[in-house]
Parts: structure tokens; sequence; C-alpha cells
């Protein structure tokens, strides 16, 4: 499908202090890593997964489609980059994915037959509960 290798040499990774909550090592250390895709540059698609990337990725991506990523749930930088890394690969990986074209079947008799037994059945209960008529 593609090379992940050539794929994550692309990958330009940004370390930036997280936010929240951890006391005075919070304000010192940039753990938070943050992964910029440039897609238009990118060798490792051709033209057509390039276009479908676009389409399917169109809410995640910048003016300049650049994907943006980023991950700040552990307390290393490295572990961050590992899971953002990992992040990537499972959405590029989706969105490359072709949907299979569902073919329309035709209803099978029996589902028809059943259908109409019980349409019956209702009409006939709904039927049963009116006032005889004197006729």
């Amino acid at each position: 499908m593609f090379n992940e290798e050539t794929l994550l040499k692309e990958l330009t990774f940004k370390a930036v202090k997280s936010s929240g909550s951890g006391g005075q090592h919070v304000n010192k250390v940039a753990t938070k890593v943050e992964l910029h895709f440039n897609l238009t540059n990118s060798v490792v698609f051709t033209e057509t997964q390039k276009q479908q990337l676009l389409s399917k990725l169109k809410h995640r991506l910048t003016k300049e489609a650049v994907l943006v990523l980023s991950c700040s749930e552990s307390r290393s930088q490295i572990r961050n980059k590992e899971l953002v890394i990992k992040r990537f690969i499972e959405l590029i990986s989706n969105s490359l994915k072709v949907k299979k074209q569902r073919i329309a079947t035709k209803t099978p008799k029996s589902v028809i037959r059943k259908r109409l037994k019980n349409k019956k059945k209702q009409a006939e209960k709904k039927a049963n509960r009116q006032k005889p008529s004197l006729d």
C-alpha cells in the first residue's frame, strides 16, 4: 500500500510544553509531541491516493494541506512520539481503505410472504375489535 519507512522520514516533530496539572516539572519539560505531515509535498503517495486522503481528512488538514497530530498522554516525550506515530499510521491506512461497493439484492419471496402474512394477521386482529354489524 505505502512504504512506512519513507513516510516516517517525511514527518516533522515538535516538542511543546504540555498544559494542565503536573506541578513545577510541567513548566520545565516539553513532553507534548506535535507531528506535522505535508500531504501535498509527499512523495510516498500517488496523485489518486493524495486526492483520496485530501477528501477523507479535509476536516483535519490546515489550509496548506498539513496534517497536525499531537499527543500529551504520557509524561515521556519518547512515549508520546511513539503514540502519535502509531495514530498517524492508523489514520492514513484507514483513510486509504476503499469501501466495498454494496450490491443490491432482490428481496426473497419468503420474506415477502412472511410480511404479507403478518399484515393479514394484524388486519384480522383489528377487524375482530370492531362491533359486529347487524346486517
